[in-house]
């Protein structure tokens, strides 16, 4: 073989793109090899070390009674009485605040989407209660709307007439839905309205050509297109409120059918100082979480699948 011959094959194989597109594989793998490793590091060994403490006998009010137990934290915390009623509240504010949230960004996000005087301060004022930290808004609510002496809705109460309500302990599910529904109402607003801009103009000016009022156009037109935003705002909703935490060790305290997993985790480990059974709890809690995570993050994807083929 001549040398001429030799180059030719180099060639070749330098532009191979099986080549080309293993060695681009290699170099992406190696470049994302640190951020995966710092991210298992990070998350895996302390989830390694709460597996290793839910199968300890040990209470921090005996700090030398400490010894290997097994499965029996996670059979007390199966059986206890507790984990079934804080999953039932944890699915029910969920649901509640995700449903609410939902309708009113629909609302607001059809209200932003148009031109008016102000557009721009109106949308700037609508994202502000997502920005602000959930500890925060949720002693924003207890002291300045929820209170019974110096509540705004209660002083609202007084000048109609109507009885002073004390809302935090006579109805501590509301109060916790109302807070959450306040706070991500902004979050399912900012989808819905990226759907509504994304509306193609020449449809919606066909429809009114045609003569189809304004309910005719929004059901069989807008609420169509929003589908795929809907499902996204429900399912990414839902992810982040099954982990809320601070509007109801504010407001609640976890009363009132308001104990969450998250709350009840707390409760274990910082009231009760049972590291064990804690931890037991920590286990089955992310266990949980990461099913409903996987349906939700298959479902989202069969939702981008779908609309990548429309």
């Amino acid at each position: 073989m001549s040398m001429t011959d030799v180059d030719t094959v180099e060639a070749k194989t330098a532009t191979d793109p099986r080549r080309v597109k293993k060695g681009e594989f290699r170099s992406a793998r190696g470049l994302a090899a640190p951020a995966i490793i710092f991210l298992i590091l990070l998350t895996q060994v302390p989830f390694l070390v709460t597996i290793g403490f839910s199968t300890m006998n040990w209470n921090l009010l005996y700090p030398q009674d400490r010894g290997f137990t097994g499965f029996d934290n996670y059979v007390t915390a199966l059986s206890s009485g507790a984990l079934w009623p804080s999953i039932l509240a944890t699915v029910l504010i969920t649901a509640l605040s995700v449903t609410l949230s939902l309708l009113f960004g629909l609302l607001f996000a059809l209200l932003l989407d148009r031109k008016f005087p102000g557009q721009a301060i109106a949308r700037t004022l609508m994202i502000t209660p997502f920005l602000i930290m959930p500890a925060a808004a949720a002693l924003i609510w207890k002291y300045s709307m929820f209170d019974t002496n110096i509540g705004i809705l209660n002083w609202l109460s007084r000048i109609t007439g109507l009885p002073v309500v004390s809302w935090s302990t006579e109805h501590p599910l509301a109060s916790v839905v109302i807070v959450l529904t306040w706070q991500f109402t902004p979050f399912m607003m900012l989808i819905l309205l990226a759907g509504l801009q994304g509306q193609d103009k020449a449809i919606m000016e066909a429809a009114q050509v045609d003569g189809a009022g304004t309910w005719r156009t929004f059901t069989w037109i807008t609420l169509p297109h929003l589908r795929m935003y809907v499902e996204i705002g429900v399912l990414l909703g839902s992810v982040i409120i099954i982990q809320v935490f601070d509007p109801i060790a504010i407001l609640t305290k976890g009363t009132g059918g308001t104990k969450t997993l998250a709350y009840l985790l707390y409760e274990r480990a910082f009231i009760g100082l049972d590291v064990g059974e804690a931890a037991a709890y920590g286990v089955v809690t992310v266990v949980l979480t990461i099913i409903v995570a996987t349906i939700a993050l298959r479902t989202l994807f069969k939702v981008f699948m779908a609309g990548g083929s429309r």
